[in-house]
């Protein structure tokens, strides 16, 4: 009955260990469960702005990422040639799903 118990055991913390996610995301502020956090990434010197451009990545379990976050797809998606500041909004779900979006103001 104990080698039962034992296997059980080691069975279930198996499935919790390779079951569990591991997506995660830029955000300096997480929760275990869930989290949803908007801050800043970055600002320059010049002085205005009229556009937005974003982009978006996404990871499942933190197996597979996939998209292009990256500050020059987002100058490219608002058509930014001079960049005013980055903020950025990342979303994680039970770790299983984790979003990361960068958004680029300038001109």
């Amino acid at each position: 009955m104990g080698k039962s118990i034992t296997r059980g055991l080691a069975v279930a913390l198996m499935a919790v260990f390779f079951l569990s996610g591991c997506a995660m995301t830029l955000a300096p502020v997480t929760g275990f469960l869930y989290s949803d956090v908007r801050g800043p990434y970055t600002a320059t010197s010049n002085a205005a702005y009229s556009k937005m451009g974003m982009a978006k990545a996404t990871s499942i379990l933190g197996w597979v990422g996939l998209g292009d976050a990256s500050i020059e797809a987002a100058m490219k998606d608002g058509g930014i040639t001079k960049v005013h500041h980055v903020d950025y909004h990342t979303k994680n779900i039970l770790g299983i799903y984790a979003e990361l979006t960068v958004f680029v103001y300038g001109e």
